[in-house]
Parts: structure tokens; C-alpha cells; sequence
């Protein structure tokens, strides 16, 4: 099989079955110039790439996202050339078609639409879901996978410990535990103790912006400072930009919207919005807005080499 489909809401996995398709498949000498990722091609341009003949440097790979590709009607004449077009794809060549789903929404792909069953009859398909934050087995085993593969073991209480403090996220699982490998070396077997002390629970997290929102700034950098020991800040930053986005649009809707309305719109919990809305009740809707402006305004400076400095620049869109 040349042509491949991948798709769920799982973005990590399927990132690195890619990633790994790419390593066995392509020619290390020619990887950057024989691997292209193209999103939401035209018609057109999709039947040129499948009937792409490779160059003389070993097989080609070729990423296509297809996100779009959903929401279009395709004629008749259009779904035929396609499959003819994915019948003969090139021996050297290997297509992989992505859908990326929203994470947390529990969105399925339209079983209905003719692309879909083209992909099914033509494709060699595989779903990544994310693992659901109760499947507590599933997510051990995934973590005791990653320990496998850096070279340590991980005790039971360390496991829970870890999925109690980062979630069902597994890149975020992949990241800890690669830092916590670093942080216990030259051990081998990483305990409980460890990941209480190296990883960053989301009750810090949530903790300290509870402290930011609400406008305690002297309080906030001490938190801050502490969570840079355990975490980049700008992986900070980035949790702080979603929670501020989420809390905003509670505020802004809280007059307009019932908490269940609310609790759709932000992928929360209604308990969680009920309790944003009391948390922030005194907190000025347009407080929060600089808040994030000024936090936004510093990772661009960041990442844009504008500020050399990381922790000044965002403690000093915290002070602003």
C-alpha cells in the first residue's frame, strides 16, 4: 500500500507515526529533499501529487492535509480520476493523507462524504484518538512505554503521580518524562519523589493564574519564578494564553449565555465556568484583555529575538 490516512485528534501520534514512516522510508541522504507536507490542495494540484514520479534519490514522501477537503463536494468525474490517480501512485512514492480533529471535542469525521469513503476503499487508514483522562491503564501503558524508550523504569506511584499532574496530554507526558530522565540520571528507575519535584502539576498552574488574573502582582512573580524551576516559560505562557482566552470568553458571555452555553462554547466544564464566573467576578473584563495583549505582545518579542531576555520580558507583561 503507497497511500496512507491518518487522522483523529491525537495530533502527537500521529506526528510521530509519521515521523517514523519517514526515518524507515526515505534515504537519510535525501530525506529533506525527498519529504513535502502540502495542506487543502486544489483538485488539480491533488492529482498532479499523486501521479508525482520520483526522482532518482530513493523514495519520495509526500504529508497531505486534508482538513478541507471535508466541507467540499466533489463531482462524480472528480471522485473517478481521484481513484484511478490512487491506483497507480508511483512505486517509489508513498502518500499520506491527515486529518487533524479538534482535541477534547469528540468530533468524527462524516462517514457520509464520498472523499471519506474514497479514503477507506483506497487507503491504508488508522484513527489516533486521544486517551480519555479516566483510562488510567491506557495512560500508564503509554507512560511506561515512553520510560522503556529512554532507558528507565518508572515505579506504580510514580505513573499515577505523573497522570495526576499533567493529564491526558501525551505530548506533554512524552516532554516530562524525557526531563525527568535528565533529572534522575544516573538512576534508572524514576519514583514518585521525582516527579513531585522536577514536573509542574495544573494545580500550580491554575494556582498561579488565579493569582495573575485577579491582579496580585508582587504574589504572581514569586509563583512564577518557582514554576520557571520546573517548566520553560514560555510553556507557561502558552497554558496561561489558553486559560486567559477561556476565562475571557466566560466573562464576555456571562450576561448573554447560560453556564451550560458557556461550558459548550469553551470545551470546559459548567462547574468550572460557574466557578470562573465567581473566582473573577470582581476582575475587569478589560484587565484580563491587556493581560493577555501584553502576554502575547511578549512571546512574539521572544520568539522573534526582539527580547533576549525571556523571563524579564514576561514578567514585565505581567507588571504592565
Amino acid at each position: 500500500m503507497k497511500a496512507y490516512f491518518f487522522y483523529g485528534d491525537e495530533e502527537f501520534l500521529i506526528e510521530r507515526e509519521i515521523n517514523s514512516m519517514r526515518e524507515k522510508l526515505l534515504d537519510k541522504n535525501f530525506s529533506t529533499m525527498n519529504y513535502k507536507t502540502i495542506s487543502n490542495p486544489s483538485y488539480a494540484d491533488f492529482i498532479s501529487i499523486l501521479r508525482t514520479q520520483p526522482m532518482m534519490f530513493g523514495n519520495q514522501m509526500i504529508v497531505i492535509n486534508i482538513e478541507k477537503y471535508f466541507t467540499q463536494t466533489f463531482e462524480d468525474k472528480e471522485i473517478n480520476e481521484m481513484s484511478k490517480a490512487l491506483d497507480n501512485i508511483a512505486d517509489s512514492l508513498y502518500i499520506v493523507f491527515v486529518y487533524n480533529l479538534p482535541r477534547n471535542e469528540n468530533k468524527k469525521l462524516d462517514s457520509r462524504r464520498r472523499i471519506y469513503k474514497l479514503l477507506m476503499q483506497k487507503t491504508a487508514t488508522t484513527e489516533f484518538a486521544s486517551i480519555k483522562s479516566y483510562n488510567v491503564d491506557a495512560l500508564s501503558k503509554f507512560i511506561n512505554s515512553e520510560a522503556k524508550k529512554n532507558g528507565v523504569t518508572m515505579e506504580v506511584k510514580a505513573v499515577q503521580k505523573l497522570i495526576e499532574q499533567v493529564g491526558n496530554n501525551l505530548r506533554d507526558l512524552s516532554k516530562e518524562i524525557e526531563k525527568l530522565v535528565l533529572a534522575a540520571y544516573p538512576q534508572k528507575k524514576i519514583t514518585e519523589k521525582n516527579v513531585k519535584d522536577i514536573c509542574v502539576t495544573n494545580e500550580d498552574l491554575f494556582a498561579f493564574s488565579d493569582i495573575l488574573f485577579k491582579g496580585q502582582k508582587a504574589q504572581a512573580l514569586k509563583e512564577f519564578r518557582k514554576l520557571c524551576d520546573k517548566k520553560h516559560p514560555l510553556e507557561i505562557i502558552s497554558a496561561l494564553q489558553t486559560m486567559l482566552r477561556k476565562t475571557i470568553i466566560t466573562k464576555l458571555n456571562e450576561k448573554k449565555l447560560s453556564t451550560f452555553d458557556i461550558a459548550k462554547l469553551t470545551n470546559q466544564n459548567e462547574f468550572v465556568v460557574k466557578k470562573t464566573l465567581e473566582k473573577f467576578k470582581n476582575t475587569p473584563l478589560t484587565d484580563l484583555v491587556k493581560l493577555k495583549r501584553n502576554i502575547a505582545n511578549a512571546e512574539y518579542n521572544i520568539k522573534s529575538g526582539l527580547s533576549l531576555n525571556v523571563n524579564e520580558e514576561i514578567e514585565y507583561a505581567f507588571l504592565k
